[in-house]
């Protein structure tokens, strides 16, 4: 269920701001959004799996607060992110 090295290194290197960068806001939000579709593919075939509902949810939350400071930071990346990732209507 966890995402692969490979999987990893891709969503960084598609988010990352400079060349070392693993930490930012962008690599971040994208990483729990790569986490949250595997989950989510996992809780469609496992519906009474409670405890990777649990973990699912716990990273939504995740994810949402870090999109909140995003958008306050730096509301023209917080647009971009969402564009690239599909997570929202707009």
């Amino acid at each position: 269920m966890a995402l692969t090295v490979d999987e990893t290194a891709k969503i960084v290197g598609n988010f990352q701001r400079a060349k070392n960068d693993t930490g930012s806001s962008e690599v971040q939000i994208a990483l729990l959004s790569g986490r949250i579709e595997n989950l989510t593919t996992h809780m469609k075939s496992h519906p009474h799996d409670f405890h990777t509902r649990y973990g699912l949810t716990c990273l939504v939350s995740k994810r949402r607060r870090l999109l909140g400071y995003l958008r306050r930071t730096s509301p023209s990346v917080y647009r971009m992110l969402l564009e690239k990732l599909g997570i929202r209507g707009q």
